[in-house]
C-alpha cells in the first residue's frame, strides 16, 4: 500500500496488456514492466498479469502489485473469484518430458538459484508422463495462439505437485524450434508479434481454470545465435538459457483465488467491486476483464499502445477515456485517486451551468466527457 490514510478506502487499478497481439508496449520481453512500476507508484493496489510482469531473466518486485494469471483475472473482473493476498506461495515446478536433458538441467539450476538466492519455496519438481506437444498458430489478424496435444498429462503433473504441497504452479513446456524465421527476426528486432505468447496463455489458462491455483508458464527453447542488432524491447530473452526466474518470482507472492464463500477464509479478499480503474490498449478493448469492469470503473484506453487488433472502446459501448500515452494514463490515475477532476489541471475549465432535464450533467462533472488531457509525448528523442 502507498497510503496509510484511514479516512479513505484504498485505490485499486487493473493494468491489462493482452498477449500475442503485437502490443507496441507489453508485446515483448517484459517491456510493460516500467508501466507497471509507474502505475504502482500512484495507486494503493495494482492488479496485473504475467505478460506485463515477466521479463525472462529480469523482474521487479512490486509490494503492492497482484500477479494474476489471465484467466483468473477475467474471473476476478466478472465477480466470480476473489483475490486473497499471501505472504508466500509454495511453488510446484512442472517440466515437460520432451525437454532434453541439458535444457532440463538449465531449468533445474534456475529453480535451485531461486531457492538459494531469492529464498523462494519450491516443492520437488514433477516431469509430465507424456510430451505436451505444443503447437503454434497464427490468426488472420496476425495474433498468435496455440494448442497442446496432451492437456491431460499437464493436469496430472500439476495435480501431483499440488498433492506434494504446492499452491502455485510453474510450467515449463518444450516449444517448437521451427518458428517462422522472418516472424522470429521481426520479434527480435522489436516490430513483430511474439510467436510463442498465445500458446503460453493456453497452458496457464488450462491449469488455472481446472485447478484454480496461480499458474504461469516459461517456454523451453534452445538459446538463439548472438545478434548485436537485437531490440532493447526483446533483449531480456537473450540473456540466458531459461525464462523461468521471473515466473518463480511472480508466483511466489501471487494472490490465491477465492472461488467460493468467504466464510472461514483467513485474511482480506479483494473483489471486483473494489476496482477503481482499468488501463488497456485502445485497439484491444474486447477482453473479458474490460467488458466486465469498463462500465463501473474508470476505463483508460491508451492510444500509443498499438496492436494488430482493431477493437475500440466506442465500438463496444464502453465509456473509456482515451489518452495518448502511458505517461498520460499515470497522470489521469493520480488525479482520479486524489479526487481531482482532470480538467481542473488544464486551462479549460468551463463555467458551471444550470441543470436542464435533457442534460445529464456538466462536462466538468463527468470524467468520460472531458476534453482530452494535454498530451505528453513519449515518442522519439
Amino acid at each position: 500500500m502507498n497510503s496509510a490514510n484511514p479516512s479513505r478506502r484504498p485505490y485499486t487499478a487493473v493494468l491489462v496488456v493482452p498477449t500475442g497481439i503485437g502490443a507496441a508496449v507489453g508485446g515483448y520481453a517484459g517491456d510493460a514492466l516500467p508501466v507497471a512500476r509507474a502505475i504502482a507508484s500512484v495507486v494503493d493496489t495494482l492488479i496485473t498479469h504475467p505478460n506485463v510482469m515477466n521479463g525472462a531473466q529480469l523482474y521487479w518486485p512490486l509490494p503492492n502489485a497482484c500477479y494474476v494469471e489471465g484467466y483468473g483475472l477475467d474471473q476476478f473482473a466478472a465477480g466470480r473469484w476473489g483475490l486473497r493476498p499471501v505472504h508466500r506461495n509454495r511453488i510446484g515446478l512442472v517440466l515437460d518430458v520432451a525437454i532434453e536433458d541439458d535444457l532440463r538441467w538449465r531449468h533445474l539450476q534456475a529453480a535451485d538459484a531461486a531457492r538459494a538466492t531469492l529464498g523462494l519455496d519450491l516443492t520437488d519438481y514433477v516431469v509430465t508422463d507424456a510430451p505436451l506437444g505444443v503447437e503454434l498458430r497464427t490468426a488472420a489478424s496476425g495474433a498468435t495462439w496455440g494448442t497442446i496435444q496432451r492437456p491431460d498429462s499437464l493436469l496430472r503433473a500439476a495435480e501431483r505437485a499440488i498433492a506434494a504441497g504446492a499452491n502455485a504452479i510453474a510450467v515449463v513446456a518444450r516449444f517448437p524450434e521451427d518458428t517462422d524465421a522472418e516472424t522470429l527476426q521481426d520479434y527480435r528486432q522489436g516490430h513483430g508479434v511474439d510467436p510463442l505468447a498465445g500458446a503460453e496463455a493456453v497452458i496457464s489458462h488450462l491449469v488455472v481454470r481446472t485447478l484454480q491455483v496461480p499458474c504461469a508458464h516459461a517456454p523451453a527453447l534452445s538459446p538463439l545465435p548472438l545478434d548485436p542488432s537485437i531490440s532493447p524491447k526483446s533483449a531480456a530473452e537473450e540473456l540466458g538459457h531459461t525464462f523461468l526466474p521471473c515466473v518463480l518470482a511472480g508466483l511466489s507472492r501471487a494472490p490465491q483465488f477465492v472461488t467460493g464463500p468467504t466464510l472461514g477464509q483467513s485474511g482480506p479478499t479483494l473483489w471486483a467491486d473494489q476496482v477503481d480503474a482499468i488501463v488497456v490498449p485502445a485497439s484491444a478493448c474486447g477482453g473479458s476483464a474490460l467488458l466486465s469492469l469498463g462500465r463501473r470503473s474508470l476505463a483508460i484506453a491508451v492510444e500509443a499502445n498499438s496492436t494488430v487488433l482493431d477493437v475500440s472502446p466506442e465500438a463496444l459501448g464502453i465509456p473509456a477515456v482515451r489518452v495518448s500515452s502511458y505517461l498520460e494514463a499515470v497522470g489521469l490515475l493520480a488525479a482520479h485517486r486524489a479526487g481531482v477532476h482532470p480538467q481542473a489541471l488544464t486551462a479549460r475549465v468551463p463555467q458551471i451551468q444550470a441543470l436542464r432535464s435533457s442534460h445529464a450533467g456538466s462536462s466538468f462533472g463527468r470524467i468520460e466527457n472531458i476534453s482530452p488531457v494535454p498530451t505528453i509525448s513519449s515518442e522519439g528523442g
